[in-house]
């Protein structure tokens, strides 16, 4: 069964055949109803109203300045729709106030729109930060609606596409009860599932029992898939699993963990209703893993 995490949307259409066809890109932004969102500090623009509805600004406002930095993202119901990355406001005499994060917004936003949004964040982000040539230094420019950078300097010419970062994030139990655990960061009531990077070489389901043994020393048995939700904060991509423990003593690292500690489902619904413990927030898939372990009862 294919499951749907906030942030992704499976038939948004990106029409990546396009992203090469100038003729046709330049057709598409003189349309009326095509949408331009723009994205500034990685925020995104909402209408003042209506912080539920993304605001988009017609075509004619996008100056000679801006209009490079234009990145098509797709089609929806044969509309275009596109991102401004923004490093001033000034061109297109914005308030900073129009400007919002799109995880603040995700209650509001409708989860095709929370997707755009967030595909919209991210690729300004990488855009943002990869404005020079790794292999030489030099500049490099947006090409192919935005989804790829080439180097300027002739001798190298290299070709630089969007990163994502691999994440996995378990749900790890012993059949009664879940681990859950605190980070370093947190507040003193909220807990999380175990999640950490991929390492180059690294298979996922070992991505998964190195991380649960690095962070709260626990050994796990039968990984398994459980879905996937992209993470454009900045640029991760989140592997949901879950992992049978095998061994139950915790020992936390002390420095991303600082506290862990075995629920029963039953406990969980109490210190929840009574403020003692903080679930993952709903738009992320830690949320969806302790959530979809709950309702499943005991195994």
């Amino acid at each position: 069964m294919e499951i749907d995490n906030h942030y992704a949307d499976r038939d948004f259409d990106r029409a990546d055949t396009r992203r090469r066809d100038a003729e046709w890109l330049a057709a598409r932004l003189a349309e009326p109803a095509t949408r331009i969102h723009p994205v500034w500090r990685g925020r995104c623009m909402v209408e003042a109203s209506d912080a539920s509805l993304p605001a988009t600004v017609p075509s004619t406002r996008v100056t000679d300045e801006t209009a490079e930095h234009l990145i098509f993202l797709g089609i929806e119901d044969d509309v275009a729709r596109f991102a401004l990355p923004l490093e001033d406001l000034a061109p297109l005499g914005m308030a900073e106030e129009a400007f919002q994060d799109v995880r603040d917004l995700a209650p509001e936003l409708s989860r095709r729109d929370g997707a755009v949004l967030a595909y919209a964040r991210g690729l300004a982000h990488w855009h943002r930060t990869h404005r020079f040539c790794g292999i030489c230094g030099a500049p490099s420019r947006a090409e192919r609606a935005g989804h790829m950078r080439r180097c300027t300097n002739a001798d190298c010419g290299r070709m630089h596409f969007p990163r994502t970062d691999p994440a996995v994030i378990t749900l790890v139990h012993d059949g009664p009860r879940c681990l859950l655990a605190r980070r370093s960061t947190w507040g003193f009531n909220r807990r999380s599932t175990i999640a950490g990077f991929v390492e180059i070489g690294e298979m996922l389901e070992d991505a998964v029992r190195r991380e649960i043994m690095e962070e709260v020393g626990v050994e796990v048995t039968d990984v398994s898939y459980h879905s996937s939700q992209p993470w454009p904060f900045p640029c991760s991509l989140m592997l949901g699993f879950t992992a049978r423990a095998t061994t139950t003593e915790i020992t936390v690292d002390g420095e991303e963990i600082v506290a862990a500690a075995w629920y029963t489902r039953e406990e969980i619904a109490e210190q929840t209703a009574s403020g003692e413990l903080t679930l993952p927030p709903f738009d992320s898939i830690s949320h969806r893993l302790v959530t979809d372990w709950i309702e499943k009862g005991v195994d």
